[in-house]
């Protein structure tokens, strides 16, 4: 009897803890395809999973942070969804790759044409950004998820550093150390390295003597006059061999 009821208070512990569990994971999250270094670009994944038994997902708001601007963010193609990319000037203008960007993506809204993400179900939202800032280690990026009977929830609330999680988080974006020797490069500058590098193992090539022909000629006949001998002492060595026999 005393164990029975020991098994039923651990299920119903258990239970409790993992009602209280779930809505620290079920929110709107972002988290990068591989890694998201500082002054770098990187592709992201907004995680939208369905919280309603009874309503899907339909429409995703996600405002970009505006202490740190990024100047390039473009999100993926999806079926089912149509896009929409919202610019706004910026206060002081930014530098990337030596020009002057007076203007960001402020919010990026992504809108249901279909049945968008239905109960028991999540899906990730791609976008490429970039220039990543090197002076934080994060970006929050405030979402508003809209579902088919009209609620809205909020994703908003930033996390603060030694407070427990807020009921609505924003999704964080955390930043990994710059990647040395990538700081901030463009894939022209990378195409710009490729072209560097063959060019220098082209002259590589160049500047190695090749063997002479006349040495692979005179290599070339050696092995046939050995070829050739070989082939005779074996003829021989048979007309020997056969003689023996005939003898004996």
């Amino acid at each position: 009897m005393k164990a029975s009821r020991i098994a039923a208070a651990g299920a119903l512990a258990g239970t409790a803890v993992l009602a209280l569990s779930v809505p620290a994971f079920a929110h709107v999250s972002v988290q990068p395809e591989g890694t998201a270094a500082k002054g770098g670009y990187a592709v992201v994944d907004f995680k939208v999973p369905n919280e309603r038994d009874n309503a899907s997902t339909t429409k995703l708001e996600v405002s970009f942070p505006t202490d740190h601007p990024l100047a390039s963010a473009m999100p993926e193609a999806m079926d089912g969804w149509k896009i929409e990319v919202t610019k706004s000037k910026l206060d002081k203008p930014i530098e990337l790759h030596g020009e002057k960007i007076s203007e960001a993506v402020s919010k990026i809204t992504w809108t249901a044409d279909g049945k968008g993400v239905e109960p028991g179900y999540f899906q990730k939202f791609p976008v490429s950004i970039g220039q990543l800032p090197e002076d934080t280690d994060e970006l929050a990026f405030k979402a508003i998820q809209t579902y088919s009977n009209k609620e809205v929830v909020r994703w908003i609330e930033v996390p603060q550093e030694g407070q427990e999680e807020p009921e609505n988080p924003a999704p964080v974006l955390a930043l990994s150390a710059a990647e040395e020797g990538h700081h901030g490069s463009s894939a022209a500058d990378k195409a710009s390295d490729s072209d560097d590098a063959e060019a220098a193992a082209a002259k590589t090539e160049a500047a190695e003597p090749a063997e002479p022909a006349d040495s692979s000629d005179t290599t070339a006949r050696v092995l046939g006059v050995v070829g050739i001998v070989v082939g005779a002492l074996g003829v021989a060595y048979g007309v020997l061999a056969g003689r023996r026999r005939t003898d004996a």
